[in-house]
């Protein structure tokens, strides 16, 4: 099994305390994917961080549905309060939080 490094995906705390989470570069590792959703919504909602910012990319929309697939999830979904796709960009998706 491939070793998870968390390293390898963007995360990080902008100034304006927003997370973002860049999947370009396991685009094609399923459970990499999950495990760095769970992580980063977790990491939002312990820092009482308002909103994410998800980048799956644009491609052929496959990795778009994933996520939104998984942010669908009943015990996901609980967690946050809306989503929102970007109209000008269709590579990125936003979740927000309320806390």
């Amino acid at each position: 099994m491939e070793q998870l490094n968390i390293r390898t995906i963007e995360l990080r705390i902008n100034p304006m305390s927003k997370l973002k989470l860049d999947l370009h570069e396991i685009y094609n590792k399923g459970w990499l994917i999950d495990k760095a959703l769970n992580d980063i919504i977790e990491e939002a909602i312990d820092k009482k961080i308002k909103e994410i910012e998800i980048i799956p990319g644009k491609g052929s929309g496959q990795l778009k549905k994933k996520v939104l697939r998984f942010l669908d999830k009943p015990e996901i979904k609980k967690l946050y309060h809306r989503i929102e796709k970007d109209r000008d960009n269709f590579g990125r998706i936003f979740v927000y939080f309320r806390f």
